[in-house]
């Protein structure tokens, strides 16, 4: 093949956008380029070169943030099967190229769910990508490979699949030794209304990251934020949907007795308390739950109805969460009344 050599019946100009500037050397050789002409076209000073082994860039410029993730995304699916590289679907040539199994996570995923404590894609020096933990691959260049025996199910952000924000946060927090950045990260999480506390903490968990003091220190920040945001939305719940005004944040004892624990919301005259689940799926998990369990169970044969509300319905299902409460309130007229307890300040 000479440089007047067409490129096959498939011609480049009918790709997409990204594909015409990022290629496999699979997909070129489907276009009729030869090995010799890619090796010819990506010399020094050439038109093209190589961003990751197979893969590559056919302009003589710096790639973009863009070009960066399809190239990283390219290099780790582009042989999901030996000797049978990754290709757009017959007929889909115009849409953007199809990753089947990787995901980018970490850092860029971060960046790509809306994050501004993360660097834009043109600063980042890797690109962390999630593939299965069986796939003989190794990290080059920009693409980090991580491997996992689980791939969660990504989001399809800016037409490139991504890991959900908790699997990419702990991908990120597992390169970072900056406690004010952790910290940041698991912030804006929260802030933002990416996730809820407990599924990043879930996720922190899984992969080992609680034994590091910074971590552990950035979580325990992390929850306190997500409780304040939870109460907040409770707040508002009973406001906005019309609810009687509970009295908040209180102790119940029984008189002359023992303590029987604390409650976010508690209408006396009804008996009926709610309480926000704002667990942290950690080592101690299920002795907190016991906990959980044993002052639930307490109150409910004194006569008092609790009502468990997670964060996550709260900001899911708040319309619903009400309807739950207001029908609690509603039935406390059928109820035998509820044993006398006292009621304290928390």
């Amino acid at each position: 093949m000479n440089h007047n050599t067409p490129l096959s019946p498939r011609p480049l100009r009918h790709l997409s956008e990204i594909h015409r500037r990022v290629m496999t050397a699979a997909q070129l050789k489907s276009h009729g380029v030869a090995t010799a002409e890619m090796n010819e076209q990506c010399r020094p000073g050439g038109p093209w070169q190589q961003l990751l082994p197979g893969v590559l860039l056919l302009h003589p410029g710096p790639p973009t943030g863009e070009e960066r993730l399809h190239a990283a995304l390219m290099y780790a699916s582009r042989e999901r099967t030996p000797g049978v590289p990754a290709q757009p679907n017959a007929g889909e040539e115009h849409a953007a190229p199809a990753y089947a199994e990787v995901m980018i996570t970490g850092l860029a995923a971060l960046t790509l769910h809306g994050f501004s404590a993360t660097p834009p894609l043109t600063a980042l020096d890797t690109i962390d990508v999630l593939v299965p933990r069986m796939r003989r691959l190794r990290s080059a260049g920009c693409a980090r490979i991580l491997r996992t025996s689980a791939l969660p199910t990504p989001r399809q952000v800016t037409g490139l699949p991504v890991a959900p924000v908790p699997r990419a946060l702990a991908d990120a927090v597992a390169e970072l030794t900056d406690a004010s950045a952790v910290r940041r990260l698991l912030t804006e999480a929260v802030r933002g209304r990416h996730c809820e506390p407990a599924s990043v903490v879930r996720e922190l968990n899984q992969a080992k990251l609680l034994d590091r003091p910074h971590v552990v220190d950035a979580v325990d920040s992390l929850l306190a934020e997500g409780r304040a945001i939870a109460e907040d939305r409770l707040y508002a719940m009973v406001r906005e949907h019309g609810l009687p005004d509970p009295v908040w944040n209180v102790d119940l004892r029984l008189p002359g007795g023992p303590h029987l624990g604390g409650l976010d919301a508690y209408w006396p005259e009804q008996a009926v308390a709610v309480e926000l689940d704002t667990r942290a799926p950690r080592q101690e998990e299920d002795a907190l739950w016991s906990e959980y369990a044993r002052k639930r169970e307490t109150l409910e044969r004194l006569g008092i109805t609790v009502v468990h509300i997670t964060p996550k319905k709260l900001r899911d299902g708040t319309e619903q969460q009400a309807a739950v409460v207001r029908t609690a309130l509603m039935a406390a007229a059928d109820r035998d009344p509820a044993a006398y307890v006292v009621v304290l300040p928390r």
